[in-house]
């Protein structure tokens, strides 16, 4: 009986074969595209078809790719030929939400938007804050440890989890943190699961810290400047003046004229560079006018408001940055990051390249945390050899910098063969090792990261 027979046995109609199905999973939103379809799809409801599912691959030696709604930037969840996905789509429910404690329990398939909805008829939302919040499920963000554009100041997703539910490749179910503020017993298991991009095992549930809505004025700057590294100045500026933004981003002229035209907004100035500055809570007005005095004593034109509506706005013209891109070409999007006194030299470094090598490279940054989203727009579907020398300068320079190679898409397949100019041999050998502790038959996302 082979594998799929196996499965099918076991799962029944969970487990698909069908061609269009997929030929789904060879791709994401990197745009990487494997060269062969994987076994098939097991279309997860619960954690026992996760372990299920494990168990037989385990026993017949068969590789696993988690997926969930595959929107991932690096290829970490791309299958291939021999191999099966263990998609946790449909994992979908919110089991509790505990407003006493400020904690939430999940399945993995959740989309981070729904759950926002979700929360907000209670009062409460969720703080990790992805650009592709609408369309990615809080397993993904989880498993890449997704930040966006509120990390700043509300922490990544690592800094939202209390315990996860995992399955390990040998289909032994894990119960991993506590639903207390404080827990240290032990090794931190729960920590080094998120963003394991698939490598240790399967998040099938998550116990998650949800906030209070924020009461109180939400202020927003809008502010031009003549050139992205006069941005990145006065946003190092706020940052250094100790003011801490609940939203700071920056976009280039380019990202900034493309997502503006995408949106067809009215009244956003294009051929600058953009700025924008949110702050919220009870010091909000105050925090504001500090931010909008930094900028103008950089040479900044702004205007500072509290209507909702317009702060909205403004963010939309942000998160429009990716499909904004798909309209130039295809883009190779990118993820570095610096530490934020670096971000006028980085910017500048990817002004260089642009002119040395001839590209466009539109770039927008989460300015409050020093994560840069340079996009490499080229023609045709396969990434040319130019554009990857291009990319190979831009990653040396954030780590000459001080920075690293991916603030929040993961490395995946994307950005394997940089992997041990940042880790060096020795702790790239340490990580290996810890993944053949939970993993020893290398089955679960094979090919990924190491």
């Amino acid at each position: 009986m082979s594998v799929v027979d196996e499965l099918i046995a076991a799962l029944g109609p969970a487990v698909v074969t069908d061609a269009t199905a997929l030929a789904l999973t060879q791709a994401d939103k990197s745009g990487h595209v494997s060269t062969s379809a994987p076994l098939a799809v097991v279309n997860a409801t619960s954690i026992a078809d996760i372990s299920t599912t494990l168990r037989i691959a385990s026993a017949t030696q068969t590789p696993v790719v988690p997926r969930g709604a595959g929107t991932g930037l690096a290829g970490g969840a791309i299958a291939a030929g021999g191999e099966i996905v263990l998609s946790t789509l449909a994992m979908n429910r919110v089991l509790e939400i505990n407003p006493a404690d400020q904690l939430a329990v999940i399945e993995p398939g959740i989309l981070n938007g729904r759950f926002n909805e979700i929360l907000a008829e209670h009062g409460f939302w969720f703080a990790p804050d992805p650009a592709s919040k609408a369309i990615s499920t809080v397993g993904g963000n989880i498993a890449t440890n997704a930040g966006g554009l509120l990390c700043a100041k509300y922490g990544v997703t690592r800094d939202a989890v209390l315990g996860l539910t995992v399955v390990l490749a040998s289909g032994e179910v894990l119960e991993l943190g506590h639903r207390s503020v404080k827990g240290v017993t032990g090794l931190d298991l729960t920590a080094l699961f998120v963003g394991s991009e698939g490598l240790l095992g399967v998040i099938a549930g998550a116990t998650v810290r949800i906030r209070p809505r924020v009461a109180g004025t939400v202020a927003t700057i809008a502010a031009f400047f003549p050139t992205v590294t006069d941005a990145a100045a006065a946003s190092a500026g706020i940052t250094a003046a100790g003011i801490q933004p609940a939203v700071m981003e920056i976009m280039d002229a380019a990202s900034l004229e493309a997502a503006a035209t995408l949106l067809q907004v009215p009244g956003v100035s294009t051929g600058e560079a953009h700025l924008v500055v949110q702050t919220d809570g009870p010091a909000a007005a105050t925090e504001a006018e500090q931010a909008l005095a930094v900028i103008q004593s950089f040479g900044g034109r702004a205007e500072l408001s509290t209507d909702p509506v317009e702060g909205e706005r403004l963010l939309a013209v942000r998160r429009a940055m990716h499909p904004a891109m798909e309209r130039l070409g295809t883009t190779l999007i990118e993820d570095v990051s610096v530490p934020r006194s670096a971000l006028p030299a980085m910017f500048a470094e990817i002004v260089r390249i642009e002119q040395a090598y001839g590209i466009r490279i539109p770039t927008v940054a989460h300015a409050g945390d020093g994560n840069l989203h340079p996009n490499f727009v080229f023609e045709g579907t396969e990434v040319p050899d130019l554009i990857w020398r291009a990319a190979d300068e831009l990653f040396e320079t954030a780590l000459k910098l001080g920075g690293t190679l991916t603030g929040e898409h993961g490395i995946g397949i994307l950005k394997k063969r940089w992997l041990g100019d940042e880790l060096g041999e020795t702790q790239l050998d340490l990580q290996r090792r810890i993944k053949t502790v939970f993993d020893p038959a290398g089955i679960l996302n094979p090919g990924k990261v190491f």
